[in-house]
């Protein structure tokens, strides 16, 4: 694995773009933009995502999807886990035969229910086992200044799984292996949509007794809909589970934790999207196509249920939070 291309020069794939740089790889960052493309290339900086961030010589820039996937070991795909299918419908046919492609998007697919990799699997008609997906505590800021971070790259073909773990090792950037994707993938897509729940308590003003609580309950949920769909349970107590969980719920900069403080003071999601700058957390869609999920297996999501009620039924958050309160005693 030589030479690796990324598609979407955001913050995560920028920083990821950096890691695999920094592991000695030649990365070429597809960007949307000419003028991001530009300053990578000139001034070896994001500033619109990463501002601050020097990024290494091996890392290029091009607006040109053809340039950029050319006799590339590995293709990263990091853009929304709502435009991913579009998105590689217009790549599909520039991926380079028997690449490695590799997941950093968290999210359920709003209609098809689909995790991520299953829509890669499908749009780039590749097996599962050539799809790998990145998951755990991937706050891009903090792993763009190179603070010491665990994570999990997941792929149903362990070889390729080590592969890309060996091509992406770094002084500050650990990575593990696991075979779970389903696991994987579900706990990376729940932890936004229980984010926004932590973030609407944290902007009510509740202390770390809710917040805790929250957290320990949206886990709980995250695992019953994973076992449900065949996940390994233990992946849910790993850092594609906890470890994500934790990092999203607890961060400033975690986009869903704080635009679900926007929201518990009660500003509309409209007024929330605003002034985050016309961005949505991916919870916030992703919490209907989850919900979903759940329904279409039984499983029970009153957390994501309420989430999902907040932010596109005008539920307020004191009655969300009055309602998830007052749910009839259960065993835990």
């Amino acid at each position: 694995m030589r030479r690796v291309a990324v598609l979407g020069a955001g913050s995560w794939g920028t920083a990821f773009a950096k890691v695999m740089a920094d592991a000695g790889r030649d990365v070429v960052l597809w960007a949307r933009r000419p003028q991001i493309a530009a300053a990578i290339n000139d001034r070896r900086a994001n500033p619109d995502y990463l501002p601050g961030v020097e990024l290494p010589p091996r890392l290029t820039a091009s607006t040109n999807a053809t340039r950029v996937l050319e006799q590339s070991d590995v293709v990263v795909l990091a853009v929304p886990s709502q435009t991913l299918r579009a998105n590689l419908g217009h790549w599909r046919d520039l991926l380079p035969a028997g690449a490695t492609l590799v997941s950093l998007a968290k999210g359920v697919e709003l209609g098809t229910l689909k995790r991520m990799s299953e829509v890669i699997s499908e749009v780039a008609a590749v097996p599962p086992s050539q799809v790998a997906v990145v998951s755990g505590p991937n706050l891009a800021r903090e792993i763009a200044a190179e603070e010491p971070t665990a994570t999990v790259i997941a792929c149903t073909d362990h070889d390729r799984a080590v592969a890309l773990q060996n091509a992406c090792s770094t002084g500050y950037f650990r990575s593990y292996t696991n075979t779970d994707v389903v696991g994987c993938e579900l706990g990376g897509a729940g932890k936004n949509v229980i984010a926004l729940a932590v973030g609407i308590a944290a902007g009510m003003g509740l202390g770390d007794n809710s917040r805790a609580s929250v957290i320990t309950r949206g886990l709980a949920e995250i695992s019953r809909l994973g076992v449900e769909l065949g996940a390994d349970p233990l992946t849910f107590a790993g850092l594609a589970g906890l470890g994500d969980l934790v990092a999203t719920c607890s961060s400033p900069l975690s986009r869903n934790r704080t635009f679900g403080e926007r929201l518990g003071r009660g500003e509309t999601l409209a007024q929330a999207e605003e002034a985050n700058h016309g961005q949505i957390a991916e919870g916030v869609k992703s919490c209907t196509s989850i919900c979903e999920l759940g329904a279409r297996h039984g499983v029970e999501l009153p957390i994501a249920d309420a989430v999902r009620r907040v932010c596109h039924e005008g539920l307020s958050a004191a009655a969300m939070a009055k309602e998830l309160i007052s749910r009839a005693p259960k065993p835990e």
